[in-house]
């Protein structure tokens, strides 16, 4: 890193939670923030985004085990691609402020959550899916080609699962019935975050400090919406999947949240969809193929009655 980026930065590093609560709250915030322009140039993404009938159905407790497992997979794949970038650029002076492995990584947790769904040979069983291909490929783009756009991926992931995926956490364990020790929800536990809220006014204040032009701003914002798009891209791909899964009874499916009031319960957020090297190149889009629906949807029958079935492009 640079002399002239290591001294800001070293000065940003020594802002605890606290005191970045305290400085947003007695500073005036500007609306040429970065914090502030993404929060109100992504405001009809999001609005989008949670009222797809994923993140609906999700948030009513009315979420099947495969398609879980399904969005899970996206997720680590998602991930993957993510914190790879964010390692490549680590020392960039429009990400390096960002960058907070020990607290916000999740590719580890998702490994650990794919071997509880899938057991130990869960790599072999798994694929990318084509829409979660697509985002990937964007994501591999912006930190090979355009560093400064990375921080609209991370900020429209990391604090969104900081935000409502808590309450996700919870929907999908009485859902699914999973354990009360957290097997196969460990991407939703920040073990290294010991308070959300002041976690994500440090961000937002690491962000503000970015010295980025106006018109850097505006492009950061609008690949902030890309990524809302790519989001609702893999939900829309699980809704169809979910349509040719057969009904499961799920043990304690009524409603945890309704999806309204407090944005921190964001669903779009908690319901979205990481490891080195983890490839993701699936060769055919699984809901373009005739044959491709009829198999997946003879397979999760055959999973329904007790057998096994795996997700494979």
């Amino acid at each position: 890193m640079s002399s002239d980026v290591a001294e800001p930065l070293e000065e940003m590093e020594n802002l605890t939670y606290e005191e970045a609560q305290e400085e947003e709250e007695e500073d005036n915030i500007s609306p040429t923030d970065l914090s502030e322009l993404l929060k109100e140039g992504t405001k009809e993404a999001h609005d989008r985004a949670e009222n797809t009938q994923f993140v609906k159905e999700f948030l009513k407790g009315r979420i099947k085990r495969e398609l879980f497992k399904l969005g899970t997979v996206a997720l680590y794949f998602t991930y993957s691609a993510l914190e790879e970038e964010m390692e490549r650029n680590k020392d960039h002076p429009a990400f390096a402020p960002l960058y907070f492995p020990a607290e916000l990584h999740r590719a580890p947790a998702l490994e650990q959550d794919l071997a509880y769904f899938y057991g130990e040979g869960w790599r072999g069983a798994v694929g990318c899916s084509e829409a979660t291909r697509r985002y990937v490929e964007r994501i591999r783009h912006v930190g090979r080609h355009r560093p400064e756009l990375l921080a609209a991926h991370a900020y429209t992931r990391y604090m969104g699962d900081l935000s409502g995926g808590q309450v996700l956490r919870k929907v999908a364990q009485r859902a699914l019935g999973l354990p009360a020790s957290g097997e196969g929800l460990r991407f939703y536990a920040f073990d290294n975050v010991s308070s959300a809220q002041g976690f994500k006014q440090l961000y937002r204040a690491r962000l503000n400090a970015l010295e980025l032009d106006p018109e850097t701003k505006e492009e950061v914002v609008k690949e902030a919406n890309r990524a809302f798009e790519f989001n609702m891209q893999v939900f829309e791909e699980l809704d169809k999947i979910g349509a040719l899964l057969t009904e499961e009874t799920q043990d304690g499916g009524l409603p945890v949240h309704d999806g309204k009031g407090d944005v921190r319960k964001c669903p779009f957020y908690a319901a979205k969809s990481g490891g080195t090297g983890a490839p993701c190149g699936c060769p055919m889009a699984l809901l373009q193929q005739p044959s491709a629906q009829v198999a997946i949807a003879v397979c999760v029958a055959l999973l329904a009655v007790g057998l096994a079935a795996w997700y494979q492009m």
